[in-house]
């Protein structure tokens, strides 16, 4: 059982990368705001997931042991496997995973690319008195290095510095330092949707 990586990153693509651990490149599927947030030929820790199949072997790889619980319990649901877990964690946060489970909400899981009505209920009912909201503080950096990974992914994106910059400062600002780097990436994400409509109209 592969538990976890520390290593360097040496490819990021998608939703895939590799890491490097004394000298073995391991492959990784993580979300796409994980793969944002990692640096090639940065130093990283991940924790894993193995998912051993007759014909396979795949590793899916989490920022923190909150995600990689809330995908564990994914899995357990009849009808969602590894891709279906990482695409609900792809759209949600486990904290947005709780919330929905705790308040019956089986629409949040149907806006799910793969999960249907049947599959999201069932969601809801296996997971009910399973989860509960949660913050990954233990593995969470400080807030200046968050805001720091963010402003890298934008400028990764495309956006000016500045831009990232400013558009990084405006979301702690409104959500507060206590966030995770996937999710403010994603806050800052929206911000600036409706910032590069009116800029290519310009």
């Amino acid at each position: 059982m592969i538990s976890s990586l520390r290593g360097t990153v040496l490819a990021v693509s998608g939703t895939s990368a590799v890491i490097e651990v004394g000298g073995v490149g391991y492959g990784v599927t993580v979300t796409p705001q994980h793969a944002l947030s990692l640096r090639e030929g940065a130093e990283t820790l991940v924790h894993t997931a193995l998912i051993v199949r007759e014909d396979d072997m795949s590793l899916f790889g989490f920022a923190d042991l909150d995600t990689l619980r809330v995908f564990d319990l994914l899995r357990g649901v009849t009808g969602v496997g590894p891709k279906s877990a990482v695409g609900v964690l792809s759209a949600m946060t486990p904290d947005e995973v709780a919330a929905a489970v705790t308040s019956e909400d089986d629409g949040a899981f149907r806006k799910v690319s793969g999960i249907g009505p049947k599959t999201a209920k069932l969601i809801v009912v296996s997971l009910a008195g399973k989860l509960f909201p949660v913050r990954a503080v233990a593995f969470a950096p400080a807030p200046s290095a968050i805001g720091a990974d963010v402003v890298v992914a934008l400028v990764g994106l495309g956006w000016p510095e500045r831009t990232a910059q400013q558009t990084v400062e405006d979301v702690l600002r409104d959500l507060g330092p206590e966030q995770s780097t996937p999710v403010l990436l994603r806050a800052a994400l929206a911000l600036l949707g409706p910032r590069q409509l009116s800029g290519a109209t310009s």
